[in-house]
């Protein structure tokens, strides 16, 4: 009977569980809701929210004739200490219930982790893990680049070596979307209001070392439409903009540490505008739209990866 092993990723947004078994995953993503003109949600009802909705994504996975090997879990944002949010409580405390009735191992990662080992799995390059290489996350709650470097124990160990100093992608892509009066999150309604555009602009991104400033994206949409200019035209200035700060970060830290692979996950990079002007320009992976947004996916291959090293 073939290992499978299960995993589960309570994040701010999503509640969702994965299996991996002979290499495939298996994956259910539940979002939470947020009502239309609201711009998020409380910890406390995330905490709620997931609490309610984990047993359906576990539910909804085909777990007939799968045997258990290893149970997973994110277990705070990064991997980094002090890095904490309410909200992976569930998924965390679930996955100890889990392996402890199971009787099998339990392994915990950070939400960061899954996101850039769901980019590997997606991307089909899992000899990644094996070198050195540069990782972007980008969402809403992140926007950083990490230098990803192989580690027994861990599978892998991230140093931030880039970051934004002020708004997160995904904050600004929000804020602008809900400028424009599209309902949270707004990141694909925003790119299907920007693909009716065909506006072109020149920018002087806000860089300060390898570091980004984004708060001035915010500011310059909202005189846009102060301005009387289109909500295409204002939605397709937000993401040709991050998309140009971040293929300077990107040069910047090439530059910086050596050419080395570039790896970009995160709710934003599911953006066909962003990753169409990176890939131009970069030779660059990307995480499949299904793998961007956050899942336990992820989670799950590095809960086989760890069970396996050695």
């Amino acid at each position: 009977m073939s290992k499978t092993y299960l995993a589960f990723d309570t994040s701010n947004y999503t509640t969702s569980a994965a299996v991996y078994t002979d290499g495939e995953i298996q994956q259910s993503k539940i979002p939470l809701p947020v009502k239309s003109g609201q711009a998020g949600l409380r910890q406390s009802d995330a905490v709620f929210l997931h609490t309610a909705q984990l047993f359906k994504a576990v539910e909804s996975l085909d777990l007939s004739g799968l045997h258990i090997s290893a149970v997973g879990a994110s277990f705070s944002p990064r991997s980094v200490e002090g890095s904490y949010m309410p909200c992976f409580t569930v998924g965390s405390g679930s996955a100890k219930i889990a392996a402890k009735l199971l009787n099998v191992p339990l392994y915990a990662f950070s939400h960061q982790q899954g996101h850039i080992a769901a980019a590997v799995y997606s991307c089909k390059d899992m000899t990644l893990l094996n070198k050195r290489f540069i990782a972007f996350h980008i969402s809403g709650g992140t926007t950083e680049a990490v230098l990803v470097t192989p580690d027994r124990e861990k599978i892998f160990k991230t140093e931030i070596i880039a970051e934004t100093l002020d708004l997160n992608a995904g904050q600004v892509i929000d804020r602008t979307g809900l400028m424009l009066g599209l309902d949270f999150p707004c990141g694909k309604a925003l790119e299907e209001l920007a693909l009716k555009s065909s506006a072109k602009f020149k920018f002087r991104p806000a860089i300060k070392g390898e570091n980004c400033c984004l708060s001035g994206v915010e500011n310059q949409c909202k005189r846009m439409l102060e301005n009387g200019e289109s909500k295409e035209d204002t939605a397709l200035y937000c993401l040709k903009y991050i998309g140009c700060v971040l293929l300077e970060m990107s040069r910047l830290l090439l530059k910086k540490y050596g050419d080395m692979p570039l790896l970009f996950a995160g709710g934003v990079m599911s953006d066909s505008i962003i990753k169409s002007d990176l890939s131009r320009e970069l030779e660059c992976r990307f995480a499949r739209p299904e793998f961007s947004c956050d899942n336990a996916a992820g989670i799950a291959y590095l809960t086989y990866l760890a069970d396996n090293r050695g």
